[in-house]
């Protein structure tokens, strides 16, 4: 019976520290490094996985983006074709548990418009864009909203006047 209680404690003691606390400065900051980098791109889906995706939209969101860029760093069609598969499946399954994180939609909207058109996901864009638009000024995460401010403005998906507005 001792042994049982042990095991028992020891496994929700496990569980209860199993999500790891992640620095979202260096998230983004692999994020932007990943469309050049296959080492930062894998860094981005290391840390983006195991505990802190499960339990957390926002890290299955990073995990899925990870893993569509590294669709960027292979060569082979098909493999290209499986990374974009799996990281969408990801990004989009983050978005369905968390569909007002701006984040996410942020993340959604930069890969929908840097996909080739061929690949077909791009459905989401004008809708990304209006959420983006309208909730930009709550962002009050100062380095989030400059990560969000510098995708968007470097976006061709954005009017000039769309630009001039978010401050």
């Amino acid at each position: 019976m001792k042994k049982l209680i042990f095991i028992v404690l020891l496994f929700c003691g496990f569980t209860a520290f199993s999500s790891v606390p992640v620095d979202m400065s260096k998230v983004r900051s692999l994020y932007k490094e990943a469309v050049k980098s296959e080492d930062s791109c894998k860094e981005l889906v290391a840390i983006s996985s195991g505990p802190n995706e499960k339990n957390n939209p926002l890290m299955l969101g990073y995990k899925g983006s990870g893993t569509m860029l590294m669709a960027k760093h292979v060569f082979n069609p098909f493999t290209k074709m499986s990374y974009f598969k799996k990281g969408k499946q990801m990004l989009e399954k983050a978005i369905e548990l968390d569909e007002n994180n701006i984040e996410l939609r942020f993340l959604r909207f930069n890969a929908q418009t840097n996909m080739p058109s061929f690949l077909g996901y791009n459905s989401s864009i004008e809708n990304d864009k209006k959420f983006l638009l309208n909730r930009f000024s709550q962002i009050t995460e100062g380095r989030l909203k400059e990560f969000v401010l510098e995708g968007l403005k470097n976006s061709k998906y954005l009017t000039e006047n769309e630009k001039y507005q978010l401050k």
